[in-house]
């Protein structure tokens, strides 16, 4: 049996996922964190039986408490980098959905990996589409000198651009030295262009209707390819969660992005 502590269990993702955990005959929830309804009983927030485990609003509490094999992180990108420094001086392994890591900030969670010896997975998306469209966007980049990232999210959405689109343009940048801004190039109104990221200019949107999808956008001298992915409901993560889950004791260290451990 996986014992799960799930941070952010009161958010729309935590709520799906709780859920979704409760049915696997060998995950069991152990504790649920949140700064929104705290005290109440995680049962009632899943809308499920009461459990007798209730929202605690102090995570390295929960952890002694509670003593879990790994934590499940999805909560906000200005917490997660604390929530993770946590989680790993206590010597507990975590995988991460929440965004806002980059490949700058994984020297430092390595660092308190070994120091403890706890393992880490840190996933931008755990959809296997959205991963796939990173693997074939890498590709495709060895051969189109010019691309382009708009993701379109949710409105609710804190942080821009999403942690997939940076994890897709890293990985880009691995296979395509990306030329930068034509010369004479302005903006009239700052922003239009997007962000850059190493010459990749990303565009990120958000609107209600959308929950979470990306094109990629390669072009070269007379043709234009488009790759994109949609994931039109949060289940599109659950064999992905499940997955990172279920590998978490036999990994070593920090894995920053679920491609690089799927079989």
């Amino acid at each position: 049996m996986l014992r799960i502590v799930l941070a952010g269990i009161c958010g729309k993702m935590g709520r799906a996922v709780g859920r979704q955990l409760i049915e696997e005959d060998d995950f069991e929830i152990v504790g649920g964190v949140d700064i929104n309804f705290v005290g109440e009983d995680i049962g009632n927030i899943l809308n499920l039986k009461p459990m007798g485990i209730y929202v605690h609003n102090d995570l390295e509490t929960v952890l002694k408490e509670t003593n879990p094999d790994v934590l499940l992180d999805f909560t906000n990108p200005k917490v997660v980098m604390s929530n993770i420094e946590i989680v790993l001086k206590n010597g507990i392994n975590a995988v991460i959905g929440t965004t806002g890591i980059t490949e700058e900030d994984v020297p430092k969670i390595e660092e308190l990996s070994r120091e403890k010896g706890a393992s880490i997975i840190i996933a931008p998306n755990f959809s296997i589409g959205a991963l796939l469209l990173m693997k074939f966007a890498a590709e495709a980049a060895k051969y189109f000198p010019d691309v382009e990232i708009i993701e379109y999210h949710h409105d609710q959405k804190l942080d821009s651009p999403s942690g997939t689109a940076i994890k897709t343009a890293e990985l880009i940048l691995k296979n395509n030295d990306i030329k930068s801004t034509p010369t004479g190039e302005f903006e009239k109104i700052p922003g239009a262009r997007g962000g850059n990221l190493g010459g990749i200019k990303i565009h990120s949107v958000r609107l209600p209707g959308f929950l979470a999808h990306q094109e990629v956008i390669l072009g070269s001298k007379g043709q234009v390819l488009t790759l994109r992915h949609d994931s039109l409901t949060r289940e599109s993560f659950f064999y992905g969660i499940n997955y990172a889950l279920r590998k978490i004791k036999s990994i070593k260290g920090v894995v920053y992005g679920l491609e690089n451990i799927l079989d």
